[in-house]
């Protein structure tokens, strides 16, 4: 059975006084009377010194004196002549018979008993004993001692007095006793509880602190033992709340970092993927057409020059992806570096525009552009040309029938925004934040068809990020529109 502080400090403490006043009581019946007996005889002996001051011969003089002792003191003083003969004084009893004759020694129930060892005591000399008068059966303390004028002094207290007095003071402390033990272990009860509560209010917080529960704190209020101790506890969830915090915080990291470890390889194996089922199919077909030129499968003119321009085509599609992988990887890789200057962002749109005016001109689309002079803004301009150009070349592709394609530049507070729109079916909306993925098709038949691979956006994305600007696709009415933004100068 769990037996509490609280309870085991009370039945300690409760058991030390019932152990004292167990002892207390043993000691006062075995030694209260002889230390009675012992302070009896030491009162005699000043009373004997008092008395050998006071005497002249003559106990009539000094006989109120001899009295206030007696009484004061619960004393019998007997003086006998020197010839041990006669009885010279005691208050209670007669000196003198009927006959006016000393009464005797021998007669004296307290004298007789001692009366041999009166006979050998010289002057200033005395003795003490117990005695027990004969007559009444009852036990004496006794001093005698030899005065100075040769007289004898005896003097005598009764021991049932001293042993009733032992006996009331037992009764009393054995009383007195119990109601200290019952009153001591109320105290020690409450004492105990109180001392006992800020051991259990630490032992509920180190409780919490094994839960990872560091909220609770101690207050101290002493600089004692306890005190210490709350301060310690205190101290020692601090560090604890604090070291477990890193922990997680580093945990999380972690966890983190083998998500993101296990993201990047898992792109890795789909980078891999991709670039090699881009590249599968343009090597298979320059595979199997310079085998038909080896082996002239056909041998007229206008096959041959067919076969020529497979191999060139799917070239142009080999370069343009090997291309765009590079100049991903340089972007990525964070050892390039932009170069920005000052430029105007307008003129550039111009200039991209006329490169690809043969393009546009051969495909049949309607260019709008809506522009003003002058905006200069401070970026890359060799990547921002890249991404207008990626995103021009993107609209191109994914024009409808209606073949519109609307360049807009326009500021936004300390940002310019250039916008590239083309009419065309709208992206679906579960497609609108993967677009920017590496090798991410929509539609991989059409994009087979116009040679893309599905990294232009994905250059888009590391060329605006090196540069900390904004970029973004949305969905229009009739059509899709992709942005970009840069710094304004």
């Amino acid at each position: 059975m769990k037996i509490s502080v609280r309870t085991r400090l009370f039945l300690s403490i409760t058991f030390l006084i019932a152990f004292f006043v167990a002892t207390t009581l043993l000691m006062n019946s075995l030694f209260l009377g002889k230390f009675y007996i012992w302070q009896k005889r030491a009162v005699l002996l000043r009373s004997m010194d008092r008395i050998s001051e006071m005497y002249r011969g003559d106990p009539e003089n000094i006989s109120l004196e001899l009295e206030n002792l007696e009484r004061n003191k619960g004393l019998n003083i007997y003086i006998i002549g020197p010839d041990f003969y006669n009885f010279k004084y005691n208050s209670t009893i007669r000196i003198f018979d009927a006959n006016h004759r000393r009464i005797p020694v021998d007669r004296l129930p307290i004298v007789n008993p001692v009366q041999n060892n009166l006979q050998d005591l010289d002057v200033g000399e005395y003795f003490s004993n117990v005695v027990t008068d004969p007559r009444l059966e009852t036990k004496f303390l006794v001093l005698a001692s030899r005065i100075n004028n040769g007289e004898f002094l005896v003097m005598s207290t009764p021991i049932a007095a001293i042993n009733e007095s032992v006996a009331i003071a037992n009764r009393f402390l054995l009383l007195t006793g119990i109601m200290t033990a019952m009153l001591g272990g109320i105290a020690v009860y409450l004492f105990a509880g109180r001392f006992t509560k800020p051991i259990l209010e630490l032992s509920d917080i180190a409780r919490r602190m094994s839960g990872l529960d560091f909220s609770r704190k101690y207050p101290v209020n002493s600089d004692d033992e306890i005190g210490q101790l709350g301060h310690s506890i205190n101290s020692l969830s601090d560090q604890l709340d604090k070291a477990i915090s890193e922990l997680q915080e580093a945990n999380e990291k972690l966890r983190e970092d083998i998500e993101q470890e296990r993201m990047l390889d898992k792109m890795r194996k789909e980078f891999i993927s991709s670039v090699s089922h881009e590249l599968k199919t343009p090597i298979a077909l320059i595979q199997g057409y310079a085998e038909g030129l080896k082996l002239n499968v056909n041998e007229d003119e206008e096959n041959r020059n067919f076969y020529c321009d497979v191999i060139m085509d799917e070239t142009g599609k080999m370069n343009t992806l090997v291309k765009d992988l590079l100049d991903l990887s340089q972007v990525e890789s964070g050892y390039f570096k932009l170069e920005k200057t000052d430029f105007d962002i307008s003129q550039l749109v111009d200039r991209v525009l006329e490169k690809h005016q043969p393009l546009l001109h051969e495909k049949g689309i309607i260019m709008e552009v809506d522009k003003s002079a002058g905006m200069v803004v401070n970026g890359d301009r060799v990547r921002i040309e890249q991404v207008l150009v990626n995103y021009l070349s993107n609209a191109v592709n994914h024009v409808d029938e209606a073949r519109i394609i609307r360049i807009t530049v326009d500021r936004h507070g300390d940002k310019v925004r250039v916008s590239v729109f083309n009419s065309g079916k709208p992206i679906p909306d579960e497609a609108l934040d993967k677009v920017w993925s590496s090798f991410y098709k929509i539609d991989k038949a059409r994009t087979r068809a116009y040679g893309g691979s599905g990294l232009g956006l994905s250059v888009v994305k590391a060329i605006m990020e090196l540069h900390n600007n904004s970029f973004g696709v949305a969905n229009r009415d009739n059509g899709v529109v992709f942005w970009f933004e840069v710094d304004a100068a």
